[in-house]
């Protein structure tokens, strides 16, 4: 996973969660507990979110994350790359597969 996918991964779950734990993100987006810290952290300090004491948990050292308005307006720039990535690896797939099938048929004939 590269760092901008990292980091639109964890923008959009957090912005979907904003109570997980970085055990749970690190386990939902299948990256290492230290790496999640790391990149929260930069996002906090970029002013992409905001970490905020969970005062209803009985563990004080669970956060609140939420997204800045800042935060907001680069998960949705983020989003578009991560989505016109996926849509060139998708039509890479399919040319592939597309290929593939030929080359089946043509030595299955």
């Amino acid at each position: 996973m590269t760092p901008e996918d990292a980091r639109y991964r964890i923008l959009r779950t957090v912005e979907a969660k904003p109570d997980v734990s970085q055990r749970e993100l690190a386990d939902e987006l299948s990256i290492s507990l230290g790496k999640v810290n790391y990149c929260l952290k930069a996002l906090v300090n970029k002013g992409l979110i905001k970490a905020k004491n969970f005062n209803k948990s009985a563990n004080k050292k669970r956060y609140l994350y939420v997204l800045t308005p800042t935060g907001i307006d680069s998960r949705a720039r983020l989003t578009k790359r991560f989505l016109s990535r996926k849509m060139a690896e998708y039509e890479a797939l399919k040319a592939e597969i597309e290929d593939i099938r030929k080359d089946l048929e043509q030595h299955s004939s």
